[in-house]
């Protein structure tokens, strides 16, 4: 059986064969699902927000005029919809942690010199995810999900030359938190 293009599967979709939108569910499903996991830094999180962005998607369907790349449309659904999370996530804990500040002196433990793993995969990760969220968004759709600047700038609905500029800023930032938390070592 000859692969299908996103368009001829979407066609068929629009056409009535609902059950074909399961091959796109199949097609992105790990990748969005990955991308949520890194924004949100939560797995039943990231499950519940994919499962909205793939009925999203399909409601919107008729809406998509194939000017992009479907999974261009489709990442800044997700990536709209973990802002959107994101944001509602943390005014609830701003609310709740106002009222915790008022009674406690909270103090962190946390030593950041001392990678948790040894893994280092899991530490560039953990690294990456103690930049700003915008900062460590646009590097994980560059280096790990490998979209091209045009189409990080769809996803994210700012310019080519913003997403240059950020990369390098973000890239720049995790240079210094490296330096700035004496994590060189740990790289190397």
């Amino acid at each position: 059986m000859k692969k299908l293009s996103d368009q001829e599967i979407l066609d068929s979709v629009k056409l009535g064969n609902q059950s074909d939108y399961a091959i796109i569910v199949d097609r992105y499903k790990n990748k969005a699902f990955s991308m949520l996991k890194r924004m949100l830094r939560n797995e039943q999180d990231a499950e519940e927000v994919l499962q909205d962005c793939f009925i999203k998607a399909y409601n919107s369907l008729n809406s998509f005029k194939g000017e992009a790349k479907f999974s261009t449309w489709f990442y800044r659904i997700v990536y709209n919809t973990a802002l959107t999370r994101i944001s509602s996530k943390k005014r609830k804990t701003e609310n709740e942690m106002t009222s915790i500040e008022d009674h406690f002196d909270l103090k962190s433990d946390y030593d950041s010199k001392v990678p948790e793993t040894n893994d280092m995969s899991k530490f560039i990760k953990d690294t990456v995810n103690r930049l700003p969220e915008r900062y460590a968004v646009i590097i994980n759709l560059f280096y790990l999900d490998e979209l091209s600047c045009e189409e990080i700038s769809k996803v994210m609905n700012i310019s080519v030359s913003n997403v240059k500029v950020m990369l390098y800023r973000s890239r720049s930032a995790l240079k210094d938190l490296i330096v700035q938390k004496n994590l060189v070592e740990e790289i190397l």
